[in-house]
């Protein structure tokens, strides 16, 4: 499976992007097909967090082209903005606001209209599963709780494409499951396109329909889970990721505020 720029939800041709004379992404080309879960991975300093940000319309590239929904995000940022949804590795959401106080609040600033708003907060919160805790305040909330409560923000205007920069950084097991049946039933019932960067090789391996994996801002490997494996001759993903990179992974955690500095970190690595 594999999609050409033309058929792509989401595509990089050529792309690089260099911070004084460091090349952060070195030329990566790669599509998305519309309704896959797509896995970008790599090592900490790799330019996966780059890529998103370039595709996000957040950062501009120093060549190449970048595509979203047939937009090109260098001169259609605010159509592009308009058909996707982004959760960053730093806590989006507000931890002096209620879940619902959250909702509203996104709700208004991506521009969903008033007669509207009500029904799609609803249709977020059920999607997302979050009416249990909706009532409290985001800095009472487990790590799970907090990352299905962004989720549902992100969903409220109706994306095409969903970008989740490790959406799972700082969970326990329970909780990246938890989150991880969300997103699929998401990608079931809406057909949501979903991009996903993340430094877990089992859910990677488990979720998503194809890989990329960087290293050093390059493409290194691109393909099915299977195909990576047949590839390299290995007999899971931790194993590829190790051949193509030289480097292994790992990563745990729990409440808001050990979220909250697990992301800092990743951020300042990724």
């Amino acid at each position: 499976m594999s999609a050409s720029v033309d058929e792509a939800v989401c595509a990089v041709e050529d792309l690089f992007v260099r911070f004084d004379t460091t090349d952060a992404v070195a030329g990566i080309d790669f599509a998305v097909e519309r309704g896959e879960i797509f896995g970008l991975l790599g090592p900490n300093g790799a330019g996966k967090t780059t890529t998103l940000r370039v595709l996000t319309t957040l950062l501009k590239p120093t060549s190449g082209r970048a595509f979203v929904m047939g937009h090109d995000v260098r001169r259609e940022g605010i159509r592009v903005r308009s058909q996707i949804g982004y959760i960053p590795q730093a806590i989006s959401v507000d931890a002096a606001l209620t879940g619902a106080e959250n909702l509203e609040f996104y709700a208004r600033v991506t521009g969903v209209p008033r007669s509207k708003r009500r029904a799609r907060i609803d249709d977020a919160i059920e999607t997302m599963g979050v009416q249990p805790f909706v009532g409290k305040l985001a800095r009472t909330l487990s790590g799970g709780m907090l990352r299905r409560l962004e989720i549902a923000t992100a969903l409220l205007n109706r994306p095409h494409v969903l970008f989740l920069d490790e959406p799972t950084v700082g969970l326990d097991p329970t909780a990246r499951r938890a989150v991880w049946e969300r997103l699929r039933l998401l990608r079931a019932e809406v057909g949501t396109t979903i991009l996903v960067t993340t430094h877990q090789m089992e859910e990677a391996e488990s979720e998503c329909q194809r890989v990329a994996i960087m290293d050093h801002g390059h493409l290194v490997a691109l393909g099915t889970p299977a195909e990576l494996r047949d590839q390299t001759g290995e007999l899971n993903l931790d194993d590829v990721f190790a051949a193509v990179t030289g480097k292994e992974l790992d990563s745990e955690g729990g409440s808001y505020r050990h979220v909250r500095a697990q992301r800092r970190l990743a951020r300042r690595l990724g």
